[in-house]
């Protein structure tokens, strides 16, 4: 079991020079403490996400940590130029020495895509136009290709990834669709939701890549060569009271600011197609698995558990929300490396 850590570096009502310090602060700290790769969200227009473009905050990461592997979770296809992100993608694995690991995707927001232009109902298939043309042009000396969306003729390819023949590529999932996308194509994966959503995901991820016969391109360091992971909220304190005292207000702030942007459209409840159905509260939360919250004892048995009933190899915490403080989630941190990871390492 090797551990992630995940962030939105949503609005933490401090300003961003601040936030951002904060940030880079503990993530140096969990760079201390082994974790394995720090994942960026990307959204846009809303509380939730305060790193947008997180290529630029990884160019910071890059010199801000030394071991521990970066990446977008997930850059969203639709929205670049497949060509100005080879270029992006190439001098970020040069910035961070090649420590980078590139997640793609559609975008799960339609609010976000169509502030840009982008119709969701047409997003997958830009997105898969968008994939195919940044594989081939990150391994190409000079690039052409032809799409239904893109299209470039003898473009020279000046900058290549340090890593060979690219960075390994990710992919994130909240649904079926996407989860046997992924394992078709040989990307490492990652999901999240309630456990019972969690684990037909990730079923169908592991059916698609048996498939396939094997990942892209492998990673010796995890079984199988593929990364097979859930995203959890994960809170340590001294006793479960105190977890759940630090983490239950700002929790709540960053459900809010998840449906923030369907809230100010009108939508109030969850609909098809906005993503994966999520508790409303934060005990909710904490019923449903995607919250993790308490004592090192207590947080320790219930990752064996669900990595036992998920069947993962990476799991993917999420421990810093905007609103809590830098204390908080540094003492947080330090609990889980000296009282949970090691425990981890065996499973």
């Amino acid at each position: 079991m090797k551990i992630g850590l995940f962030d939105h570096i949503e609005d933490g009502a401090r300003p961003l020079t601040t936030l951002f310090d904060e940030r880079l602060q503990f993530a140096q700290a969990a760079d201390e403490a082994g974790f394995y790769c720090l994942h960026l969200a990307e959204h846009h227009a809303t509380p939730l996400n305060m790193v947008p473009v997180p290529g630029i905050f990884m160019g910071a990461l890059a010199r801000a940590t030394k071991r521990m592997r970066m990446g977008p979770l997930v850059y969203l296809l639709p929205l670049y130029s497949p060509l100005r992100l080879i270029e992006e993608i190439s001098m970020l694995d040069h910035l961070s020495y090649g420590r980078l690991d590139v997640g793609v995707g559609r975008g799960v927001s339609p609010y976000e895509l169509k502030y840009h232009k982008v119709e969701h109902e047409d997003s997958r298939d830009i997105f898969i136009d968008a994939f195919n043309c940044l594989s081939a042009g990150l391994v190409a000396d000079t690039f052409s290709y032809k799409g239904p969306h893109y299209t470039f003729e003898n473009v020279p390819i000046a900058l290549k990834p340090l890593q060979q023949p690219h960075p390994p590529f990710w992919y994130a999932s909240s649904n079926e669709i996407g989860s046997t996308w992924g394992g078709e194509h040989g990307l490492h994966f990652v999901t999240l939701g309630p456990t019972p959503h969690a684990k037909k995901n990730i079923e169908t991820f592991k059916a698609a890549l048996g498939k396939r016969g094997a990942p892209a391109q492998p990673k010796a360091e995890f079984p199988g060569g593929a990364v097979i992971g859930v995203m959890r909220h994960v809170f340590v304190a001294d006793t479960d009271a105190e977890a759940h005292r630090f983490a239950k207000a700002p929790m709540d702030v960053h459900l809010a600011n998840l449906n923030w942007l369907r809230v100010k459209h009108g939508v109030t409840g969850l609909t098809s197609r906005l993503n994966v159905p999520r508790g409303a509260t934060y005990e909710d939360c904490i019923a449903d698995g995607s919250v993790i919250a308490g004592s090192p004892q207590t947080v320790r048995a219930e990752i064996e558990k669900q990595t036992k009933e998920l069947g993962i190899n990476y799991l993917l915490t999420y421990m810093f929300l905007g609103t809590m403080s830098l204390y908080d989630a540094l003492r947080s941190l330090q609990l889980f490396r000296n009282e949970v990871m090691p425990h981890l390492a065996k499973l």
